[in-house]
């Protein structure tokens, strides 16, 4: 079940019972990270150093976020970090998804002037 359209099919006790699906299936809150993760090498500029015929130094990984109007802030991440930062990018996709389909169906509750809670 998910578009827009395709939720005029279903009772409205069906999409408020998706709904509670839907916010059962959030990730932890406290561990989410909105942003991209860079992967990146670098050459030291040490002379006979083995970066300056290879790919440099790394991989080294940031992360980056844009901010409206501004310059986008790059955090580097430690190697031990990683994981947890990679979890949590994919939590903030997760909870982007779960909000979206939740306000498609309460949208539809709405349009159907149904009741909301």
């Amino acid at each position: 079940m998910t578009g827009p359209k395709s939720w005029s099919r279903y009772s409205a006790g069906v999409l408020r019972q998706r709904r509670l699906t839907l916010l059962r299936q959030l990730p932890p809150l406290h561990a989410v990270v909105r942003g991209s993760l860079i992967e990146r090498y670098k050459r030291c500029g040490k002379l006979g150093c083995r970066c300056a015929d290879g790919p440099g130094h790394g991989p080294k990984f940031y992360l980056s976020v844009s901010r409206s109007g501004e310059r986008p802030l790059m955090e580097y991440v430690p190697a031990a970090a990683h994981g947890e930062v990679v979890r949590w990018l994919e939590n903030y996709r997760r909870v982007r998804a779960v909000l979206e389909e939740i306000c498609e169906i309460n949208l539809e509750l709405l349009r159907r002037r149904e009741e909301l809670g």
